[in-house]
């Protein structure tokens, strides 16, 4: 599988869409090459064909994995875990993934979050977004992380409280009063974070 991979020129935690991209434009530039005198041509036709049965046998070993629980079907996993609280579990998930693509930097960012690792959950959204620029749920998460980490720096630490705020569990430290706005700033950091991760397919 990996010389298929090395045909299109992509690597292969690639998204879908950049495989497709790939495909399409090597396709286009031998399709006019093709009828070029010589062995040229003759090399440009084979190559069509070649490009053909990488990118069939790639797409098909995506849907098998998917179908069988090793594409998006396990990523789904990991997210109903995380959901659930159980961060062990979705850990222990992703690291059961051979092939790691956008979405699963993004879900290793939503455990690394969970267990407060901010400077961990930040590099793995980077990655995400640098595999998927067009993403827009791995942008506005980047944006509320970015923005909780600098209003942490600013006021000198959030008050310790409960990164889930479901759990009702909240462990707050000092005055309520002078916490007040830490406190409803960093729930809506973790809430805008969470809710994008329910979203995830």
């Amino acid at each position: 599988m990996n010389e298929y991979y090395e045909l299109l020129g992509v690597a292969q935690d690639a998204a879908d869409e950049e495989i497709e991209r790939a495909y399409r434009a090597l396709k286009a530039k031998y399709a006019e090459e093709q009828w070029q005198e010589g062995a040229a041509g003759n090399e440009a036709a084979k190559m069509l064909g070649k490009l053909d049965a990488a990118y069939e046998a790639i797409m098909s070993d995506r849907r098998e994995r998917a179908q069988s629980g090793g594409g998006s079907g396990a990523l789904k996993e990991v997210g109903d875990c995380i959901r659930r609280g159980d961060i062990a579990a979705a850990q222990a998930k992703l690291d059961e993934f051979n092939e790691r693509g956008a979405e699963w930097h993004y879900l290793q960012s939503v455990v690394f979050f969970r267990k407060n690792w901010m400077n961990e959950s930040k590099k793995q959204l980077e990655i995400a977004m640098q595999m998927d620029p067009s993403n827009q749920k791995y942008k506005d998460a980047y944006e509320k992380l970015t923005a909780r980490t600098e209003y942490r720096r600013e006021t000198g630490g959030a008050p310790n409280i409960d990164p889930d705020p479901a759990s009702g569990s909240e462990q707050m430290g000092g005055n309520l009063c002078a916490n007040c706005a830490s406190c409803c700033y960093t729930y809506l950091c973790v809430n805008c974070l969470f809710n994008l991760c329910c979203n995830c397919s």
